[in-house]
């Protein structure tokens, strides 16, 4: 069983977890089945953060510090993470890990899985060799994650978790071979990706199909047909998933009861708020909150 030292949240905490429906998705879709991420989050200044995996689990997790100071302990010794080192642990390696207590570390940290994972661990650690490591600060290794992290952020559709997918790879790329590291494109907003920011800002809203089509001032039938094609889901089911991707925020990183949560997310009734939360997670709410780590 994990240990934790740091059971409530860290000031200005993010962090997503992938339903288990859509890890199906990334599990079966090439190419993304070749590596993506179960679960991304950032920590500031993570006092006391904790944790301990006697055996390990399925996916292989990077800890990329940029402040502060924290340890790893592994079946090879014991090693310090200061700053600018990030940290690999492959799949089912016992493993202990944490913040030092005077000086706490501000992490980016991933979990990973796919076909391909190994290999790109096995870079990661230099065949196996060091687990953790040094690389030169980059803005723009940033620029990647917060890109990666507000894609996921904003849906499970295939383009999103296809561009997370290669991101991931570049921010590796980032890490490993920071010389030959080059800056990234940015690709401006179509009305979809208006239309899920909309979404994003409206999360305490019962939003109807009809005013998410208005609000980016399209009929209902053609913005029904555009969102589809380009997220593979209807814009509402969409919404419905920012939603319990937000309300997993909330059981993770606050004591809001389920009600709570539920009325936070412009839903009136927590029955349907649970119904819907356990269709698109595998579990209830309650689950998913006593099962977090």
């Amino acid at each position: 069983m994990n240990s934790i030292r740091k059971q409530e949240g860290f000031e200005g905490q993010k962090a997503i977890v992938l339903p288990k429906k859509i890890l199906e998705v990334c599990q079966h879709t090439a190419p993304v089945n070749a590596l993506f991420i179960t679960d991304v989050g950032f920590y500031p200044r993570a006092q006391y953060h904790y944790r301990e995996r006697p055996s390990g689990i399925s996916q292989n997790i990077l800890i990329y510090c940029i402040e502060g100071k924290g340890w790893l302990e592994i079946p090879a010794g014991r090693f310090e993470v200061n700053p600018n080192h990030y940290l690999i642990i492959p799949a089912n390696m016992a493993h202990k890990y944490g913040a030092d207590e005077e000086n706490p570390w501000t992490i980016y940290w991933m979990h990973f899985k796919g076909s391909q994972s190994i290999y790109f661990s096995s870079v990661l650690s230099k065949q196996a060799k060091s687990f953790v490591n040094y690389t030169i600060f980059l803005e723009e290794r940033i620029r990647v994650f917060d890109s990666m992290y507000k894609n996921l952020e904003g849906g499970y559709s295939l383009d999103n978790l296809l561009y997370s997918s290669i991101s991931f790879q570049y921010f590796l790329a980032s890490l490993s071979f920071a010389d030959k590291f080059t800056s990234g494109l940015h690709a401006e907003k179509d009305q979809v990706d208006v239309s899920i920011t909309y979404m994003q800002d409206h999360l305490d809203k019962s939003l109807t199909l009809e005013q998410l089509a208005a609000s980016v001032n399209l009929s209902v039938s053609h913005y029904s047909s555009i969102f589809r094609k380009k997220t593979g889901y209807s814009p509402i089911i969409y919404f419905n998933h920012l939603k319990i991707q937000r309300a997993c925020q909330y059981l993770l990183f606050t004591t809001l009861r389920i009600n709570e949560i539920a009325l936070k997310l412009g839903i009136e009734d927590p029955y349907y708020f649970s119904r819907l939360f356990t269709k698109i997670m595998g579990v209830s709410p309650m689950e998913y909150r006593s099962k977090k780590e």
